[in-house]
């Protein structure tokens, strides 16, 4: 971590009302402190390490005697300890006059993804005196913000994306108009193939499934089990991939259609109210133009809306998640259910807005988009399905 890099923490620390940010780890414990302060997680560490960023000031790296060099990347002052007795000495010691500390907390554990401080430490630390805060939003800043090459990256993979799902609806419907069998695995093998070949890779392949399958959220299509594609079927495509560049960012998204002729009236409801719940998940974050947006007030609004049409039962996930470099970025989520999640949309981050409704056994509907928070406003990042296409009409 560089002077730049230092400072720039120390001003999002006065900004968000913190006086210092504190990291521990052992043996990986922390990932989320290798990622902010540029450690490798490779390093050969033994022994629990130290380090405090004040708001103001020269920061602490505090080290065991066994190990002095394992922060030797960090700027600050450099302390040792030995026995046990030393390490809470030096660090009562820095935190006195302390009163907010920003360390990875998540209050009553809600958002798992940020509780990497242990118990009993938050125990010691208390101890001092300190209030522990949530570093969520210091997280998201320093972690999921997007440069301009990242954003225009993010841009390119998802018009790779889109033209993904339109190949994949063709090849649906000449496979169907020819009588020729297709199933889900030979689909996200094709739409694997076509992401590849435009320049796009993933840490996972896409979802397809259809009916019973498009109900199971995280339907896996393998070479065996999977099923044949056949008309008159809901047919669900989750697809993500990022450019094979390094540090680029994904895009996400989901789209759905009927495999048949006119759609039915009970698949074309409940896709309504999926892409009502999605459009009010928009709406409440598009709102970050006139203020302050939380994910769990992204998660609401959506969820109101499924709950109010009869459905709320079969909505089982969050509305959505952070996206960066992995698909699910270390940001704010769109989440009143699975988690509370208090932080905030932040400019230059970008997440996913997708509503589902899982019948089980029968067949499910998922709308996802994408948007990016900018200086003062947020847009979607793709195109924002509109009715569910009959893929025979």
């Amino acid at each position: 971590m560089n002077e730049d890099r230092l400072r720039s923490i120390q001003a999002a620390l006065r900004d968000e009302g913190m006086d210092a940010w504190f990291f521990a780890d052992f043996k990986g414990t922390d990932p989320i402190a290798l990622s902010v302060l540029g450690l490798s997680s490779k390093a050969m560490v033994t022994r629990r390490w130290f380090y405090l960023i004040p708001a103001q000031g020269e920061p602490l790296r505090l080290c065991h005697q066994i190990e002095p060099h394992s922060l030797d990347s960090l700027p600050g002052r450099l302390l040792f300890y030995g026995p046990w007795q030393g390490w809470q000495a030096r660090l009562k010691e820095a935190l006195a006059g302390v009163k907010r500390l920003a360390c990875q907390y998540s209050p009553n554990g809600l958002i798992p993804a940020l509780g990497r401080l242990d118990a009993g430490l938050a125990e010691f630390l208390r101890s001092t005196g300190v209030e522990l805060a949530s570093s969520g939003d210091l997280v998201a800043r320093f972690e999921v913000t997007c440069s301009p090459e990242q954003e225009a990256g993010h841009y390119r993979a998802m018009a790779v994306l889109l033209d993904t799902v339109e190949m994949a609806f063709a090849k649906v419907r000449e496979a169907l108009k020819a009588g020729l069998p297709l199933t889900e695995y030979a689909l996200q093998q094709a739409m694997v193939e076509f992401m590849r070949g435009r320049g796009l890779t993933s840490n996972d392949p896409p979802i397809v499934g259809v009916d019973a399958h498009a109900a199971d959220p995280h339907y896996e299509p393998g070479p065996s089990g999977s099923s044949e594609i056949r008309p008159g079927q809901v047919l669900l495509l989750d697809l993500w991939g990022k450019e094979t560049a390094a540090g680029s960012v994904y895009a996400d998204i989901t789209w759905c259609a009927w495999t048949g002729n006119a759609v039915p009236d009970e698949q074309r409801k409940v896709w309504e109210v999926v892409a009502a719940g999605r459009d009010a998940g928009i709406a409440k974050a598009l709102s970050v133009a006139s203020g302050p947006v939380r994910g769990f007030e992204v998660d609401r609004a959506t969820r109101e809306v499924i709950d109010r049409a009869g459905f709320g039962e079969f909505f089982i996930h969050r509305t959505g998640h952070s996206i960066h470099e992995e698909d699910h970025g270390n940001g704010a989520n769109m989440d009143d259910y699975e988690t509370r999640d208090t932080r905030r949309l932040l400019p230059h981050t970008l997440f996913s807005v997708e509503p589902g409704i899982y019948l089980p056994g029968r067949f499910g509907f998922r709308s996802e988009v994408n948007l990016l928070v900018r200086d003062s406003d947020a847009v979607v990042t793709g195109k924002v399905q509109g009715g569910l296409p009959a893929l025979l009409a």
